[in-house]
């Protein structure tokens, strides 16, 4: 297995500062996030979702995605995936990220997944989702860029089998699925194991991220009432020993994609420590 890092997690970097610090840390590939930093944001800090300096703007020209793809081929690293946010399902703009994909030169991307939040049901979101990845397998094959699914919380794909429900109609080649345990952890969790042997072929990529429950303190009705929030990638509660093991067994020889929002070290450390811990597991 190789290791990547989304670039949502490394806000405070540039594409080049990010791909000498991917580099240093013995990462082989970028997943370039794909979102505009909204116009009041631009003074701020650098933070993970909006003022984020090695995000793609969707609206890039095509000398700006050629800055992208060169900040990591000069420093012989792969464009692994270009990674926005189409929780939408709006065909037309999950093309213009098709599009980019293939400019840039990534294997694949991640396309949309409608949200869940009690106010529609889950019956007419998963036929709105399988209609809409209908379209998206029709652009993979034209474009030549896969599209997959990412495990997440708060929408219809929060564990491996209501993803392999969404996905089971469709050409492996063309749909695939992102596992992310982090976000299993709020919402969705299953037997790593059984979850993997289930996406058989549709498992295409790996995020390595962890979270942990905590008791607020307050109570509602006399029920005690717990938080989820994210943690060091050693301090959660994915045991990602254990997990990269069941890896192993289901014969996964991709990438596994750091995304470690935990604020625990700087960007180039957060780097360095995954890299080691990731490489030591493994091991």
């Amino acid at each position: 297995m190789k290791l990547s890092v989304f670039t949502v997690a490394t806000p405070d970097l540039t594409p080049e500062e990010l791909a000498k610090a991917a580099v240093a840390a013995g990462i082989d590939g970028i997943e370039w996030r794909f979102k505009d930093i909204p116009a009041d944001a631009t003074q701020e800090k650098p933070s993970f979702w909006r003022n984020n300096l090695c995000s793609i703007d969707p609206a890039a020209s095509d000398a700006e995605l050629e800055r992208f793809k060169l900040a990591a081929l000069n420093e012989n690293l792969v464009n692994l995936s270009i990674t926005p946010y189409l929780n939408n399902c709006d065909v037309a703009e999950t093309e213009n990220v098709f599009k980019a994909a293939q400019k840039v030169g990534v294997p694949f991307i991640r396309v949309g997944v409608p949200g869940y939040d009690r106010t529609q049901n889950y019956n007419d979101l998963f036929a709105k989702a399988v209609d809409y990845l209908h379209h998206c397998q029709e652009l993979s094959q034209q474009y030549g860029v896969k599209g997959i699914i990412e495990i997440h919380h708060q929408t219809i794909s929060t564990s491996a089998s209501s993803a392999h429900r969404l996905v089971a109609g469709f050409n492996p080649d063309h749909i695939g699925v992102l596992h992310d345990a982090g976000n299993m952890v709020h919402e969705g969790f299953e037997n790593y194991r059984m979850g993997l042997e289930l996406l058989g072929p549709y498992l295409a990529h790996v995020h390595v991220k962890n979270a942990a429950w905590k008791l607020t303190g307050e109570e509602e009705d006399g029920i005690k009432l717990w938080k989820s929030d994210w943690s060091p990638i050693d301090e959660g509660i994915v045991n990602w020993k254990q997990l990269f093991s069941d890896l192993k067994a289901v014969g996964y020889d991709g990438y596994l994609g750091i995304e470690d929002f935990s604020g625990q070290y700087g960007s180039a450390d957060m780097l360095k420590n995954f890299a080691t811990k990731v490489k030591q597991w493994l091991a």
